[in-house]
């Protein structure tokens, strides 16, 4: 018992000590600049993902993190959406499974058919084969308007398009971490959405 009072006394004060400072490495010095590496943290790579990479390794990374940020954002709203009660008028199958028969999150699966959660995974498949793809080399990482869609884009100036895409950028990570904390809860039986 003395000895675990001791060892909880050295780690609590070893919480306390002075953090040594690492050399940042050379590969992620050379992405500092690249949009996304704001104050306070800068680069943060904790995972080390950008030792020994080159810039198109940065841009695939990048633009899987743009990819995973608009459908985490996607998720976030279609879960509120669903939590509130708004559902798709009619049924979902034949048998006359309405739509708002349907539970929410993870529950649902148990609900669906494994004909219509095959329909669900090939709608995304072909999403990801065939829409959700850069096709024409598009102004930066991520653009997927392939000289097709604009929404007044061309009409901003370089430092409001720099600021759009930062904020897009971190909109997305944001919803990252809110769609697994939805998620997250959801398992835990503790629900973030306050009752009406």
């Amino acid at each position: 018992m003395k000895l675990a009072v001791l060892a909880s006394l050295l780690a609590s004060a070893a919480a306390f000590a002075p953090a040594q400072v690492g050399k940042s490495s050379t590969a992620i010095k050379a992405f500092e600049e690249e949009l996304g590496a704001q104050p306070p943290l800068g680069c943060w790579d904790p995972l080390g993902l950008l030792n020994g990479a080159d810039q198109e390794r940065f841009d695939r990374l990048r633009y899987v993190e743009l990819k995973h940020g608009r459908i985490s954002m996607l998720a976030v709203v279609g879960y509120l959406v669903a939590e509130n009660g708004i559902r798709l008028p009619g049924d979902i199958d034949y048998e006359g499974l309405a739509f708002a028969d349907v539970p929410n999150g993870f529950a649902a699966f148990n609900t669906i058919q494994g004909a219509g959660i095959a329909q669900i995974v090939a709608f995304i498949g072909f999403l990801e084969l065939a829409v959700m793809k850069d096709i024409t080399g598009g102004e930066f990482v991520g653009d997927f308007r392939n000289d097709a869609l604009d929404f007044g884009w061309d009409t901003f100036d370089e430092e409001t398009k720099l600021s759009k895409r930062a904020i897009e950028l971190n909109q997305g990570r944001a919803a990252q971490m809110g769609i697994l904390a939805l998620m997250v809860h959801e398992q835990l039986g503790v629900s973030l959405i306050p009752s009406v």
